[in-house]
């Protein structure tokens, strides 16, 4: 089986870390977004031979992540320079795949049996959540035998609760992208964009049988308050480890991820705090909240805040959302 990964957006809800850092990388309960994803596909239960990454602004960083973390994955890269939609970027890969194929959007963690897949009689499995409200997603509409007759990009009413969260898989990827060429060709655009959706309901008027699966488990990495969401979810859930801290001089409340190269002093740490390599976090409690590498945290209480790379907080309590480098308060030194 292959894996398509588009992660070439700007990832604006998620600036000012993203002016430094694709989106994927942002550091959730101990690892970027894209390590918890490859661990679910490529050492899980899915058999991946090959994974295409659709890479975009700051690209290179996708690369060098994947290179070091994950040597022996088999990792092809395709830049999508014009950022015209799902459909566009996915085409991108169509001479690297060939036969069933996962189609994963970064911002996509879920939790579901994927193992189902190996015997799947239908063309294709959407991946699908229900919602109470499902107007500011896309959804599918069921036909009679409970095969997709139609994807609707934010409805109007809540008759289809069943939404979409950015994870496909097709039995035969070249009549997806056959459908993703006609889908250019016709010039069919939704807000402007070549949608993936479009192109599947093309591959439905052409006779393909799809069908959904419900996960179990849908997080959300797009924006910063479902990152902490996310990033509470995972430390609930297998990582935690704090109990490698019971000798410090701090006070650790589970759960929490903290780097064992990171300095923590006279402080407070947690619940739901995860620190990154090389961070310093010296009279302060930090809680709810992430701090990426070699940050350093003086004299404040943190929650339900982002903190990026190198940065520097000292001081009064606020609630943050700091990029890479920053500076924020009052160094006496």
């Amino acid at each position: 089986m292959n894996l398509i990964i588009p992660l070439a957006g700007f990832g604006t809800r998620l600036r000012p870390h993203t002016y430094t850092k694709p989106k994927p990388l942002i550091n959730v309960a101990g690892k970027p977004v894209l390590g918890h994803i490859l661990d679910r596909f490529v050492t899980g239960d899915t058999d991946i031979d090959e994974v295409v990454f659709v890479v975009g602004f700051l690209g290179e960083q996708i690369h060098d992540y994947v290179s070091r973390h994950y040597p022996r994955l088999r990792a092809h890269y395709v830049e999508q320079k014009e950022l015209n939609g799902q459909a566009a970027a996915i085409l991108l890969a169509r001479t690297l795949v060939s036969g069933p194929t996962l189609i994963v959007f970064v911002d996509t963690l879920a939790q579901t049996d994927l193992s189902v897949l190996r015997d799947e009689q239908a063309d294709g499995v959407i991946f699908v959540k229900e919602v109470e409200d499902p107007r500011r997603f896309g959804v599918v509409q069921l036909n009679a035998a409970g095969y997709i007759s139609r994807f609707v990009e934010k409805p109007a009413s809540l008759d289809n609760r069943l939404a979409v969260i950015g994870m496909y898989y097709v039995k035969e990827v070249d009549r997806l992208m056959a459908a993703c060429e006609e889908l250019i060709a016709r010039d069919i655009k939704t807000q402007g964009e070549y949608f993936l959706a479009d192109a599947l309901n093309l591959m439905i008027e052409g006779g393909a049988r799809l069908r959904t699966a419900q996960v179990e488990v849908w997080l959300d990495c797009g924006k910063p308050d479902t990152v902490l969401e996310t990033n509470r979810y995972l430390l609930e859930h297998g990582h935690d480890n704090s109990s490698a801290w019971n000798e410090c001089d701090c006070v650790i409340v589970p759960p929490v991820h903290i780097h064992p190269s990171a300095s923590i002093v006279r402080s407070v740490i947690g619940p739901y705090a995860t620190i990154a390599e090389g961070c310093q976090i010296e009279s302060s409690v930090v809680r709810d909240s992430i701090v990426d590498a070699g940050a350093r945290v003086t004299d404040h209480v943190l929650a339900r805040s982002l903190i990026g790379r190198d940065a520097l907080v000292i001081g009064r309590p606020r609630r943050f959302n700091v990029g890479d480098s920053s500076v924020v308060g009052f160094d006496s030194e």
